[in-house]
């Protein structure tokens, strides 16, 4: 009954897909995987079968796959990249002293040969027939024996056999908490064609992109490891393992060695797993009857804290749901393992021997990445702001909403990150991809912090209500696909009626700033001039909260003339006069406020804060 519901699923999902849009194309894929782990020597073998399905109008005469293990090795784009970029992750490095002085040394270039992780693909056939095919470095590139004409499908079969590496950067073995195989980006894994060609991109450490498709993936491993991941385990009453229907008592033979564990994860991008021999696997239900799994180490000083996140998980899911759209899977697992946190397809691999705060910040953000990164595909090598970002925004909602003392504006650290950055001149452009930023921090600030103020200052500029709609049009539209930044602007548009390619354009192409000046406030008989003066630029509309010292509160809102749109009244408890439009070329505006200059105590522009203004100090007005 499971088998036949998951393909209901995966039918259903698909030709969905495919009717919301006669011209939008992606690619399919079905993995069939058998792996066998040597758990001695953290080698395994395997065997990958992939039907690809060409839904695109070009005929396909490579093919490429992703070979991420082979990043771990001496002498890789990511071991060279550690040892040139000016602030290397402090996670991939060692601090040693040279003539006296601290020098930051790449952990990749000091791995020995049984260290190093490695992917070798042998005995690739296209539909029976051997292709050509060659490794480069992390990537398999694959002449056809044929070519895939459009609309039809091939398959593809090959043998690999892979080295786990010392755990360096999210997958590898033994890591700082003791988890034994973290086995993310493990498999050859097609790389994807779409509109914009191939993107075969060398693995150095930042983000992925995945095409579409089922797995059904095999994995036979020694029987004391207890594992977690991506997909439903099809033999729970087989395995065990805490994943055993209640009541069924689970025995194996005598002889048994080892166990081998079949998942099948519809409609995913990606197939990940850990396993440990001395994990705690504790289920509990989640809303719309979800199965969250926690996976987590037998440690008496973490144990209460992993206790306590199980049903603060079960209150963020049911919160993204509502903020964002139902999470469509029926299973998602928290794994302790990995270095740092990191998403994947129906779960997480995360650090997990902190404080309960700092595990339920990463658990929060990570389950996040399932609706923007594993339902809403973006391309986060090339958009990483609409991942991190869009995460982080929902992240900081939720941990608000839950928190005893909420922020009337959870969103102020990030506007502080941004300013600190503007203020480094290191910031570039957010249509750098991921892997060509200059230095670690600027990426990260770009990506996760930048990229959530898309978001909450898009409430500014269409309204919180417009924005609402905005986020779960887009996830109802675009899920199980792979958007662009302009699709979540044309989202915002349709649910709004401004016009928004300005937004987009200057905030994420370009680094220009938000600049906006009281630059006079001139008593004329009863009435008060105020002129505002644009410095930035980035133009936005405005508005503006005036204060009389009587106690009275008074706003007033100037649209932006390129947007042919005016915002409800964020505030309708207060009166607000909506002004003349103001256009991007004019530097300088002027208005009236119907009562004398004394009467006046402060004047604000953005009172909430939700604008990005990089000089905050120049947008108040106060008599003191």
């Amino acid at each position: 009954m499971r088998k036949l519901l998951l393909l209901f699923f995966i039918t259903l999902n698909f030709s969905s897909l495919l009717a919301q849009s006669s011209t939008y194309w992606q690619q399919h894929v079905d993995y069939k995987m058998d792996v066998t782990m040597d758990v001695k020597n953290y080698r395994y073998k395997g065997k990958q079968e992939l039907v690809y399905a060409n839904n695109s109008s070009d005929t396909l005469k490579k093919v490429f796959y992703h070979l991420y293990p082979n990043a771990f090795q001496p002498g890789s784009e990511m071991d060279a990249r550690i040892q040139s970029i000016k602030d290397p992750d402090a996670r991939m490095i060692n601090k040693i002293k040279v003539d006296g002085k601290e020098v930051k040394e790449s952990r990749i270039k000091t791995l020995k040969p049984n260290e190093i992780g490695y992917l070798k693909v042998n005995n690739f056939k296209q539909d029976g027939i051997v292709a050509s095919a060659k490794t480069v470095g992390t990537i398999f590139e694959v002449t056809l024996a044929k070519p895939i004409l459009p609309n039809s499908k091939t398959t593809f079969t090959l043998d690999f056999d892979g080295q786990v590496p010392v755990q360096i950067r999210r997958s590898g073995r033994n890591n700082v908490e003791g988890i034994e195989l973290s086995m993310a980006q493990w498999y050859p894994k097609i790389a994807e064609f779409d509109f914009e060609g191939w993107h075969a991109d060398p693995y150095i450490a930042r983000e992925f992109q995945g095409v579409w498709g089922n797995f059904d993936v095999n994995i036979t491993i020694d029987k004391d490891y207890t594992l977690g991941g991506s997909g439903y385990l099809q033999n729970q009453n087989q395995i065990g393992h805490g994943y055993q229907d209640t009541g069924v008592a689970v025995t194996y033979p005598n002889k048994t060695k080892t166990l081998t564990w079949h998942f099948i994860a519809p409609m995913v991008h990606d197939f990940t797993w850990a396993a440990d021999k001395n994990y705690i696997h504790d289920v509990v239900k989640g809303p719309n009857n979800v199965d969250l799994h926690f996976l987590y180490k037998n440690n008496p000083k973490t144990i209460e804290n992993w206790k306590q996140l199980e049903p603060l998980m079960v209150n963020v899911m049911d919160f993204y749901n509502k903020k964002i759209g139902d999470y469509p899977y029926k299973q998602y697992s928290f794994i302790q393992a990995g270095d740092g946190g990191m998403e994947y397809a129906m779960c997480t691999l995360m650090l997990g021997d902190g404080t309960l705060k700092g595990i339920l910040g990463t658990a929060t953000h990570e389950l996040g990445h399932s609706w923007f990164q594993h339902i809403l595909a973006s391309n986060e090598s090339k958009h990483p702001w609409m991942d991190e970002g869009f995460t982080t925004y929902v992240e900081d909602l939720a941990l608000n909403e839950m928190a005893v003392k909420k922020e009337e504006n959870p969103f102020k650290g990030n506007y502080a990150a941004y300013y600190k950055l503007v203020e480094s001149g290191k910031e570039q452009p957010q249509t750098t991809h991921g892997d060509r930023y200059d230095e670690n921090r600027p990426y990260s600030i770009s990506s996760y912090v930048k990229g959530s103020i898309f978001l909450s200052q898009l409430g500014y500029v269409i309204g919180q209500d417009n924005l609402s709609k905005t986020i779960k049009k887009y996830y109802q539209d675009f899920k199980f696909k792979h958007p662009t930044p302009n699709d979540i602007k044309r989202t915002a548009e349709r649910v709004s009626g401004a016009n928004l390619d300005w937004y987009l354009v200057d905030w994420t192409a370009t680094t220009n700033t938000i600049d906006y000046r009281i630059a006079a406030v001139k008593d004329n008989a009863d009435t008060t001039v105020v002129t505002l003066e644009k410095i930035g630029r980035m133009p936005m509309p405005i508005d503006l909260l005036v204060e009389y010292i009587d106690g009275t509160t008074e706003s007033f809102y100037i649209p932006l003339r390129m947007m042919s749109f005016e915002k409800e009244n964020p505030n309708p408890a207060v009166k607000r006069t909506v002004l003349s439009d103001w256009t991007w070329a004019h530097p300088t505006y002027e208005f009236t406020i119907s009562k004398p200059k004394p009467t006046i105590k402060k004047i604000t522009i953005d009172p909430r804060g939700l604008m990005a203004d990089v000089k905050q100090a120049n947008n108040i007005y106060e008599i003191k």
